[in-house]
């Protein structure tokens, strides 16, 4: 039974390559990628995650994601054009941070809320240097009157405990 398969399936191929119909495949005449190359259990992975564009993030845990989020924080943030953005962007990521707290999974890393005042102070402070460096051909601002700092709800919710 297996030969008469067999010999059907070569004389498929046979009559496929009489007709041309492997001419002209991607990658005819290449080398085969990773040939000669150890054994990597996680060739397949690696290789979606290039054919894809897509971070090696992806592959860590939540709480290296999320710590890895917040390093990349200040460059997020320094393109956001108000104070509101900034403040939303990291209230959306307190957010999913607070989402992990409530529910960790993966290894125990700590992980921390991030303080938006600081952002916000930090944010301030590198436009107001970038502005510095800019010709000031621009009209000077009027400065917005100081704002109380708001607290975290994490302070509060300690209170109440």
């Amino acid at each position: 039974m297996t030969e008469a398969w067999d010999a059907a399936v070569e004389a498929q191929i046979r009559g496929a390559v009489q007709r041309g119909e492997f001419d002209d495949l991607p990658g005819m005449g290449k080398p085969i990628p990773g040939q000669g190359a150890p054994y990597d259990e996680s060739w397949w992975i690696k290789s979606f995650l290039e054919r894809e564009a897509l971070p090696s993030d992806l592959l860590l845990p939540t709480p290296l994601q999320l710590r890895r989020r917040i390093e990349q924080v200040p460059d997020e943030v320094r393109d956001l054009p108000t104070e509101q953005a900034v403040r939303d962007f990291v209230g959306q990521l307190n957010g999913q941070i607070v989402a992990w707290l409530r529910n960790p999974e993966g290894p125990r890393v700590v992980v921390r809320p991030v303080n938006a005042d600081e952002v916000v102070r930090r944010w301030r402070a590198e436009r107001t240097r970038g502005q510095a460096d800019a010709p000031a051909t621009e009209p000077a601002t009027v400065a917005a009157p100081a704002r109380r700092t708001r607290r975290g709800w994490w302070l509060r919710w300690r209170r109440r405990s």
